[in-house]
């Protein structure tokens, strides 16, 4: 594995600049924090609520989503906000400076491509600005953000393991990567050093286990799994209470710039589907690209042709950085949480465990 490759991204050098000021493992934030979370009513924000309710360190948590967690209770107050919406700066700056709010967890992204791109756009890329500015308008310190190591991209050139220090190759031209790319972007800017504040980036792994539910969720749950002819590339996952707990820490430390948040261990994709209970699909490559662009069109697909080069080359995260500098360290393994995921599957197969949505 190579860590000397250069990023041409220009996040990526800031994220550079942000993570080596310090070791920040050793540094707290002050007692009693009060933190904000948005998109508070996903899987990620309702678990992660509940988290910090049971945490002395937390004084008090901002709901801020279009309806309220159901893990919100004493601690909790909701805001009903919709980062789509133009008044969202104003709101939110009213909102953070009332409750007097030191950190915010940004969660308000999407955990599947959307048909509706504006939409996403306006949520994630947009959402995401009104968001820092109402954040520098009042004494907000640091911002936590929720984002994927699947924005490496998955190129035959990739090396065995992808560094931090790695530039992000997903293809633009896919709204669900740019999206997020471009919100990566503003929240690294936002803790630039000599500002006073932090900003810190968890690139989780996708995500499996019993509950969480995404497009990946959904194309490891079908009967017949396709797959591309020739090829078996190494996927790593993070188990859904990794991920929830990945997120409490880097709340109550401060581990400035990016961090890859994955599970130990890596399987080659028909493994994963094997594990499953499912069976492979092997289609030549044209013919997989092609089904998947058009099942996307027709609203019948989990994810648009672009998403098929995961299928077929590697994109796997190093995540020594996270246990060396936010002292992560996953309860479970790849393997672990490909097997709980299948377990759930099959319970919902025979339709004794209800379907949960993300």
């Amino acid at each position: 594995m190579s860590d000397e490759t250069t990023p041409s991204h220009a996040a990526a050098a800031l994220a550079d600049s942000i993570g080596e000021r310090t070791s920040a493992i050793d540094r707290r934030p002050p007692d009693r924090q009060v933190v904000a979370v948005t998109g508070a009513s996903s899987f990620l924000g309702s678990n992660l609520i509940g988290m910090l309710e049971e945490d002395d360190r937390i004084r008090r948590i901002v709901c801020l989503d279009v309806k309220a967690p159901a893990t919100a209770r004493q601690r909790s107050r909701l805001y009903e906000l919709d980062l789509t919406q133009p008044h969202a700066e104003e709101k939110l700056s009213e909102t953070l400076a009332a409750e007097g709010v030191d950190t915010v967890a940004h969660l308000g992204f999407l955990a599947s491509p959307a048909h509706a791109t504006q939409w996403a756009h306006e949520l994630e890329s947009v959402g995401t600005l009104h968001l820092l500015n109402a954040c520098r308008r009042t004494r907000v310190r640091k911002v936590v953000m929720w984002s994927q190591t699947f924005l490496y991209g998955a190129h035959p050139t990739n090396p065995n393991f992808l560094s931090e220090r790695h530039p992000l190759r997903a293809p633009r031209h896919e709204p669900f990567f740019a999206d997020k790319l471009d919100a990566e972007e503003e929240v690294l800017r936002f803790g630039k050093p000599g500002q006073g504040r932090i900003a810190t980036v968890l690139r989780m792994a996708p995500i499996l286990g019993p509950n969480f539910e995404s497009y990946l969720t959904r194309y490891l749950g079908r009967r017949l799994v396709p797959t591309v002819m020739g090829f078996d590339p190494l996927w790593q996952f993070l188990h859904e209470a990794d991920a929830v707990a990945a997120l409490r820490l880097a709340i109550v430390r401060d581990a400035p710039g990016i961090l890859n948040i994955v599970g130990d261990g890596v399987l080659p994709l028909h493994t994963v589907i094997r594990l499953v209970g499912r069976s492979a699909l092997p289609l030549p490559r044209s013919i997989a690209r092609g089904v998947a662009g058009a099942l996307w069109i027709a609203q019948l697909g989990e994810m648009p042709a672009s998403l098929c080069d995961y299928l077929q080359y590697l994109c796997v995260a190093d995540g020594r950085a996270a246990h060396a500098r936010l002292g992560f360290s996953p309860l479970y393994t790849s393997r672990e949480a490909v097997i709980e995921f299948g377990s759930a599957q099959r319970l919902r197969d025979v339709r004794l465990l209800s379907e949960t949505a993300a």
